[in-house]
């Protein structure tokens, strides 16, 4: 694969070098982000939250369907072009915030957000459980992933994909995959395909100490992966219980269901 000169990137970048430490791959390509914003469909009224906003390739289109965005962006060699370009439309805030640190419920006030972005791949697992814990404010989400991160989000049981991600997830919303976008769609080009995944939150999504719960079991059941839950789970609950349940002691931790996870975390609820 050929890869652009750091001059030529510059040039499609208007000028601008991009941060590794920010994991930046800006989305460069057009056809891309209409189907993106496409899909996305703001409307007026709506309250979107865009992490990463960077050169405002899907600011643009956001705004002009009418939403109020809120543009997260922590680099700040881009706010000023982002304050020039978008500053003095209607609905148009900008935030030079680290996304992790958001506090979204703040941000929702009496409303619920839209969350919007391409997240850094170096930080989307961490950014993703920071969504994940703020359900009750969001409507839905709609990011770009690294394909594997997507596909651990969208995985089943008994798949190689399926782990403590995945649970945490499905927990708490709908996942789908919704667009592949392939390396040169971005600046720099990445190494890896993408996804655009759209997380919509259940109608009863589980409340924090249920989260807290799901979290403690799911870490001790994905440390040991490859042993049956016997030697993890059975370090938490009595066997009568897991069988309550319908898991078999020999199942490994993939094995088991979403459904069957939450179940378990209840059990700590109730006895904690």
């Amino acid at each position: 694969m050929k890869h652009r000169s750091p001059q030529r990137e510059e040039d499609a970048l208007d000028g601008h070098r991009a941060r590794k430490q920010f994991g930046q791959n800006f989305l460069v390509d057009e056809r891309i982000v209409r189907e993106i914003l496409s899909i996305v469909d703001a409307r007026p009224g709506q309250r979107i939250v865009e992490i990463g906003a960077g050169l405002g390739a899907l600011t643009a289109g956001l705004l002009d369907g009418g939403a109020s965005v809120i543009a997260v962006e922590i680099d700040r060699d881009l706010l000023p072009r982002l304050e020039r370009r978008f500053g003095a439309l209607p609905g148009f805030t900008l935030l030079a915030r680290d996304a992790l640190q958001l506090d979204l419920p703040a941000l929702a006030a009496d409303s619920r957000l839209r969350v919007v972005g391409n997240l850094p791949y170096n930080i989307s697992s961490a950014l993703l459980l920071h969504l994940l814990a703020a359900t009750e404010v969001i409507e839905d989400v709609t990011v770009m992933l690294q394909h594997e991160v997507a596909a651990r989000l969208a995985a089943a049981p008994r798949c190689a994909d399926y782990g403590r991600l995945t649970v945490a997830a499905q927990a708490c919303c709908s996942v789908d995959i919704v667009l592949a976008v392939p390396p040169e769609s971005f600046e720099p080009r990445p190494r890896v395909d993408s996804s655009v995944v759209r997380l919509t939150p259940l109608a009863k999504p589980p409340d924090p100490a249920l989260r807290k719960a799901l979290g403690k079991v799911t870490q001790q059941a994905f440390s040991m992966r490859r042993k049956m839950v016997r030697h993890s789970l059975g370090r938490l609950f009595e066997e009568t219980r897991l069988a309550e349940i319908g898991i078999d002691l020999r199942q490994r931790p993939e094995e088991i269901s979403v459904g069957q996870y939450l179940a378990l975390a209840r059990t700590l609820v109730d006895t904690a």
